[in-house]
């Protein structure tokens, strides 16, 4: 049996040592290679690594071939073939000549190397195998992964098998690594920790890799008896808080502008009359606004005459409020456009020769400035009210038209039909025959009716109205009055106090608010 001294192993033990893990140093010039050994020749004095690591890095070729004259140290790390094994020893190597200019890769240029002088390699002894033999049977200590480790391991677990990771690091090698790490005992009695754990701690990412149990938490919290609980409690305090009256209850959803902090009680009942009219309505907000009797009515409106608010400032209050309800009912911004100028709306207006037809020629007069076509119907008379001819003629300069005979109306249904034929005192006007003419076109125009200031229900309606606007205070209309609306004509509340009154304004923020029958 012959010998290579180069090595210091023969042909057969050359053999023995394949399939074992090895680090071979190649200096600061090719780095460091771990791998497994394929191959020996004690020829050509070569070495070959399978599933090569460059530097901790994983070679792109599948095998990298060593000369030995770029050996700079070798180390086995782990021995797979035989029973050998134990702590390792550095043998000095003798050259037996260059061999190579440098490395060879078999595979690729994956790891590609430059010539270097020779160095000793080491070799394990046969008595050194001996007592590694002897000491591979007791338990080794398992040594802690460091926190980049750890780190790095958790982004691979997410990230996939695709990841940079050196299989052979010092820090957690095999029972049989060259040098393993001192386990001593600390002063306290427990085992001592490596300084990687000491500074980072060996629990710090333990719970990063498992996901939170959303249903499973989710499935703790009884919803059914929860509110079952709730329901129950609100039963024993006789219910949710009320807000009104003694039947009214807590609404369960709120208008995104409507307050739910309540400081104190709310008053609904604000407005107290002397003479009730017999009927009450209330508001969008629930307050409570009472009917008054014509006479009533009177006097309120005597007393603002008295104070300053004459006949003519009332009169605009009205033609303001009565013209935004009308361009309201008309279609509002949807039909008063720029790009809607050739289906401008029609608006009929019957008034008689009275201070509620000053009423409505003052409407007429806003609405005409509003781009509104407008067909006023006034009866000629020989005698008119003042108020009447002043408000004609500012209509007249509107560019509305004004007609005395029924004939001149439109025969087509027009948009709106406002009605101020009625007057509060004198009913013998329904007796005249341009009373009853006009009535009668107005029914048979199939257009919505629009009544401004509609007499108390005593007198029967001559023009069966849909919508009907009152001033200050509502008067108890007729069921052919249709739905009852209230304008603020600019009445102060002390002079609601001289009648008697006891008035707080239900309007708001707006001047025209609708009324609903309690």
């Amino acid at each position: 049996m012959s010998y290579d001294f180069s090595l210091g192993v023969t042909n057969n033990m050359a053999a023995d040592w394949l399939g074992s893990l090895v680090s071979i140093n190649c200096g600061p010039t090719l780095g460091v290679y771990q791998g497994e050994v394929s191959a020996v020749d004690q020829g050509s004095q070569t070495i070959s690594l399978r599933h090569p690591f460059h530097n901790g890095i994983k070679c792109l070729v599948p095998e990298v071939t060593f000369s030995a004259i770029d050996i700079k140290d070798l180390k086995i790390l782990e021995i797979r073939n035989g029973s050998q094994g134990g702590r390792l020893s550095q043998v000095s190597v003798v050259d037996s000549g260059p061999l190579s200019a440098g490395s060879q890769e078999q595979g690729g240029d994956g790891c590609s190397g430059a010539p270097a002088s020779s160095a000793p390699v080491a070799v394990p002894r046969k008595t050194e195998l001996t007592l590694l033999e002897e000491r591979s049977s007791l338990p080794q200590p398992q040594c802690s992964k460091s926190y980049g480790e750890r780190r790095s391991e958790a982004a691979g677990q997410a990230k996939g098998p695709q990841q940079r990771r050196n299989s052979w690091s010092s820090s957690c090698r095999g029972p049989s690594q060259a040098t393993p790490k001192k386990n001593g005992m600390k002063s306290g009695g427990g085992p001592a920790k490596n300084k990687d754990s000491e500074c980072f701690g060996d629990g710090v990412d333990e719970g990063l890799g498992t996901d939170f149990d959303f249903e499973g938490n989710l499935a703790l919290f009884d919803k059914a008896a929860v509110f079952s609980q709730i329901d129950t409690s609100e039963r024993r305090a006789g219910g949710p808080r009320s807000r009104g009256g003694p039947g009214e209850r807590t609404p369960s959803r709120y208008r995104h502008d409507e307050n739910i902090l309540e400081g104190k009680p709310v008053i609904y009942r604000q407005i107290t009359v002397p003479q009730p009219g017999g009927v009450e309505y209330c508001t969008d907000s629930g307050l409570v606004v009472p009917s008054v009797t014509y006479d009533l009515h009177k006097r309120l409106l005597s007393m603002a005459e008295r104070s300053g608010l004459t006949l003519e400032r009332r009169l605009e209050m009205t033609g303001v409020c009565a013209s935004q309800m009308a361009l309201t009912l008309l279609g509002g911004p949807n039909r008063l456009t720029p790009k809607n100028v050739h289906q401008r709306p029609t608006v009929a207006l019957l008034c008689g020769p009275h201070v509620q037809g000053a009423q409505g020629v003052s409407c007429g007069r806003h609405l005409a400035n509003h781009e509104v076509e407008v067909i006023l119907f006034l009866p000629n008379f020989v005698k008119m009210i003042e108020a009447i001819t002043n408000e004609l003629t500012l209509f007249n300069k509107t560019g509305g038209k004004q007609v005395s005979s029924i004939k001149d109306l439109p025969e087509s249904p027009v948009d709106l039909v406002i009605n101020c034929l009625d007057c509060h005192e004198n009913a013998f006007l329904r007796d005249q025959p341009w009373y009853r003419a006009a009535a009668d076109w107005a029914n048979q125009n199939r257009a919505p009716v629009l009544s401004i200031d509609p007499p108390v229900s005593g007198q029967d309606q001559a023009v069966e109205a849909k919508w009907s606007l009152c001033l200050g205070l509502p008067l108890s209309l007729a069921e052919g009055a249709g739905r009852v609306y209230l304008c603020d004509i600019g009445l102060p509340q002390q002079i609601f106090q001289e009648v008697g009154i006891s008035y707080h304004s239900p309007f708001g923020c707006k001047f025209v608010i609708p009324l609903h029958s309690s």
